[in-house]
């Protein structure tokens, strides 16, 4: 028997090769940290059954006609705005994804970046790797802002919002959030309090961001809105890049509107070497690591092979982010 065709955009780990490999005839880029050439993709979609590519690769109505035998895609990542969904429906592909893993992970890594921004933790780190710690310890030296006590607004209170409140009750916070819905049952088992998204910004000392990037998020973070903010409060971004207006913000940390920043997503990734963002003291950068375990990157790539593997096989998949699929091509029983 012939068995199906896949094309892998990054290598994976091997647990989740095995799988592949076991059920599929498969290809993978071989580029370890740079992303698949859109010429190259074009090339090796053409005749295959399934994809398995990351969100930085651009999966749209070209990748689509290309590949005219695709079946599935298996998205390695919770997002799926990479992908054109409405597109792949209407040919009758499978779009899948990989949410629930990275929850407790990315929140780590928000929490973090809330930490290390406002105790200042990459700036003294790089005091003293640059020998400059010549004087005696003083009262102001590198003087931080507490956590504990303070307000924490949270835009966006799902999963991966609730998984940071829960993080913040350990450090006695308030909390205040807002979202599309309220959500009165998180509310009452996390004791945040609904607010509208001004009050939030008004009111926080710390503002996390946990939405998805769509047309009515796409920049929700302007001169505007930091404006808002407290001028010694701190903006954390481990959802989407582009949910912040970049030259906005860096503007807000320059003049001091804000006080810091700690941002793991960019408008532009990997981001510029020109960014005028490297230049301040007072932002934390991370290279979209939110997710970055071994054991969570890991059962991402399983997950991500078991979804493809299902449609391929003519099963469910346990992850289907286009249902309406289902009508174009139902799969068999």
């Amino acid at each position: 028997m012939v068995k199906p065709k896949v094309y892998v955009t990054r290598q994976l780990f091997p647990e989740a090769m095995e799988i592949l490999e076991h059920h599929a005839d498969v290809e993978v880029f071989e580029g370890v940290d740079n992303s698949i050439p859109r010429a190259l993709l074009l090339s090796k979609v053409r005749d295959v059954d399934g994809l398995l590519p990351l969100l930085t690769d651009k999966i749209d109505t070209e990748v689509m006609d290309a590949g005219r035998e695709l079946k599935v895609i298996s998205n390695y990542a919770v997002g799926y705005n990479n992908i054109d969904l409405e597109a792949a429906t209407e040919r009758g592909i499978y779009v899948t994804n990989t949410p629930g893993i990275l929850t407790d992970t990315t929140a780590d890594c928000a929490f973090a970046l809330l930490m290390a921004v406002a105790r200042r933790i990459p700036e003294a780190d790089h005091h003293i790797r640059a020998k400059r710690w010549i004087h005696a310890w003083g009262p102001k030296m590198f003087i931080g802002s507490d956590v504990h006590g303070k307000t924490l607004g949270i835009l966006g209170l799902g999963r991966i919002g609730s998984a940071i409140a829960k993080r913040a009750r350990g450090f006695d916070m308030r909390l205040v959030y807002n979202d599309v819905r309220r959500r009165e049952d998180l509310e009452r088992e996390l004791g945040v309090m609904y607010k509208s998204r001004d009050q939030v910004l008004r009111e926080a000392d710390y503002v996390s961001l946990h939405v998805p990037l769509t047309p009515e998020t796409h920049h929700m973070i302007g001169a505007k809105e930091l404006a808002m903010m407290k001028e010694n409060a701190f903006l954390i971004n481990t959802s989407r890049g582009s949910v912040v207006d970049e030259e906005d913000l860096y503007e807000a940390l320059r003049d001091g509107v804000i006080a810091g920043a700690g941002l793991d997503v960019f408008e532009e990734e990997p981001l510029s070497h020109d960014s005028p963002l490297l230049g301040l003291d007072n932002v934390v950068l991370t290279p979209h690591i939110a997710s970055g375990s071994i054991e969570t990157r890991t059962r991402m790539a399983l997950t991500a092979a078991s979804n493809l593997v299902s449609v391929l096989q003519g099963r469910e998949p346990l992850n289907l982010v286009n249902p309406g699929v289902r009508k174009v091509r139902p799969l068999r029983t």
